[in-house]
This record gives structure tokens, sequence and C-alpha cells, in this order.
């Protein structure tokens, strides 16, 4: 596949992440659809999608509608919503997906297709917390799937109008760790984005990676109210991330996807971002489901998968998810 064949790409999910990627997709000369509801569709119609970087502001003009069969099958389907709205996603996303398609998900956490192509012993398996019927495998075909981690903070100022703070990073990887013409084809259209654009040997260790650093900050910014420099700077709260990061580098070790550095090494790489909202503290913030269950329940998961005892990652989800439930944020 060349970059030429990527010609169409539709948005599913038009909010802070997604909205950036489609800006920078249009940027890019493709085609760009949104599948989008209430206050969005009808700003996406009037005005586009804006995305505001400092004081630079940029518009794409993009087609949108609520139903994906008005947009038709496309070359290339970002997946930007949070976890919670993915069951949704998978029932009405197929007039999108034909036999080429890529499939993209710029989303948080440990993904359905994450053994898929990988896992050894585990290779293959359903991970309940994430596709607990196997409805979103069966809807979204795991040989259309690029796994993607997102490394930029961005948020939505207005329905399509997103604002972004820092990061430029896309890591991009096909599950099996192939390194394919599609992905190759889909990095450099990326690049051409204005994307900082790498492919990966192995994507489930980026997202395992990433999720080492988020999936305690994140929920407990969630029931706390704090950014990340007050929730680091609290040395007790720090000690009980770091017990529950030791947790989930040993689950990590015995699927294969080791972590070289120590819960101290990445307490710092995120300090060094200052004072910021995690994504999971806006989403409260604006009334809307967090996605636990990708974050922290799946850890849990995994650890009852690898025989790794996780009293930390409990308490850390019993809490989360208690708070979640007070604010009918949680079912």
């Amino acid at each position: 596949m060349t970059t030429e064949k990527i010609k169409t790409a539709c948005i599913y999910g038009a909010g802070a992440i997604g909205g950036w990627i489609g800006a920078g997709l249009a940027g890019a000369g493709c085609s760009v659809s949104v599948v989008a509801r209430g206050a969005t569709l009808e700003a996406l119609d009037r005005h586009g999608l804006r995305v505001v970087s400092g004081t630079d502001t940029r518009s794409a003009a993009v087609q949108a509608s609520a139903d994906p069969a008005a947009l038709g099958v496309q070359d290339l389907v970002v997946i930007a919503v949070k976890a919670p709205a993915l069951i949704d996603v998978a029932r009405h996303i197929a007039p999108l997906i034909g036999p080429d398609t890529l499939v993209l998900t710029a989303m948080n956490g440990v993904p359905w297709w994450f053994f898929q192509g990988f896992g050894g012993r585990y290779a293959g398996t359903q991970l309940k917390a994430v596709d607990a019927t196997g409805e979103i495998a069966a809807a979204i075909p795991a040989a259309n799937v690029i796994g993607c981690v997102v490394h930029a903070s961005c948020s939505v100022d207005a329905p399509a109008v997103i604002r972004h703070h820092f990061g430029n990073g896309l890591i991009i990887g096909e599950p099996s760790g192939q390194q394919s013409a599609r992905v190759l084809a889909l990095a450099e259209l990326l690049v051409r984005a204005g994307f900082a654009t790498s492919v990966s040997a192995q994507i489930q260790k980026d997202t395992w990676y990433k999720l080492w650093g988020n999936m305690t900050v994140n929920p407990i910014s969630a029931f706390t109210g704090a950014t990340t420099d007050l929730i680091l700077g609290d040395e007790l709260v720090r000690d009980f991330i770091s017990k529950i990061m030791l947790e989930a580098k040993e689950i990590g070790a015995r699927i294969g996807l080791p972590i070289e550095q120590q819960p101290e090494d990445r307490h710092a790489v995120t300090l060094k971002l200052g004072a910021f909202k995690t994504s999971m503290l806006q989403d409260v913030e604006a009334g809307k489901a967090v996605e636990l269950d990708a974050l922290v329940s799946v850890v849990r998961e995994l650890g009852q998968l690898t025989q790794v005892p996780t009293p930390f990652t409990d308490a850390l989800l019993g809490l989360s998810r208690l708070h979640a439930r007070v604010h009918r944020l949680y079912p």
C-alpha cells in the first residue's frame, strides 16, 4: 500500500485526540469525514474542525454525519473514543469498513486486540474487562487493525474546537509486529500530516508502557480532582502509585512486555510535564463516563491470568470505581 491509496479517512470520535488527528489528516490532503452527533455535528457542519495551538488556529472542512452509512467505506478509520463508548461504535461501524480499510485505534488503555498476533501462551485470549461478549472483536476484524499510542495532550474548548497543549507523538504498529507495506504507508501519511510518527516492532509494548504511567495517575486525579504535580508531590500517594506500578511491571514481564525502568524513573518523566489535568479528570468534570476498565480492571484481570497478586491495583480500582458510581460515571 502507498500513501496514494489512503485518500479517505473517517474519524469516529471527534473529541480531543480524534479532532486533532482529523485536522492533521485533512491538512495532508485526505478527504476527512467524521461520525458525530448533537452539538458536535452542528459545529462541524457550521465551521468544520478547529485546532487551537498557542496563538495559532487552523480549520479543516470535513463531511459529518451521525450515520456511518452516509459516509461509506473508507481507506482509513480512526477510532478515538473513550473505551466506554466502544461497544456503541462496534454496533455502527460496519458501513465504514471494507476489506482493505485500515482501522487505527487511537485510544487509552489495553485494547480488545491486545493478544492478537502476540502473547505466546496467551495468544488470542479475549479480555473480558474490555470486550466481555466478544462483540467488539466480531465487529472490527483484527486483520484491519493498526494499533496506535498517542503521546500528546489535547482538550475540547467547545464542540469541534480542539486545544492542543503539548506533545506531537504517534506510535503505530501491526498487532503482529510485522513491518507491513500498509503500516509504513500510514506512517508516511501521518508524518506528512505533521505528527512525529514512529513504527513499533511490538505495539503492545508501547501500549503497556503508556498504561504503566497513566493507569494510576488518571483514576487518582479523577477521584481527588488533583493535577499530576500534586498527585506525585505527595509522598504517600506517590508510594501507593509505585506499588501499583510494580504489580503491573511483574504482569508485563510474565506476558512478554518487560519494563526496564523503576516507578521513580517514570515519575520523573511525568513531573517534567508540570501541572496538568488528566483526560480522566477532564471526563469527570464534563460528567462523562470514565474508562476504568481499559486502564485498571484489565490489569486486575491480567494479574489473575498470570497469577500475579494485585492488592494495590485492587484498592485503586475499588476506590475509583466507587467514586465513579456515586457520580453515575460508571455502570
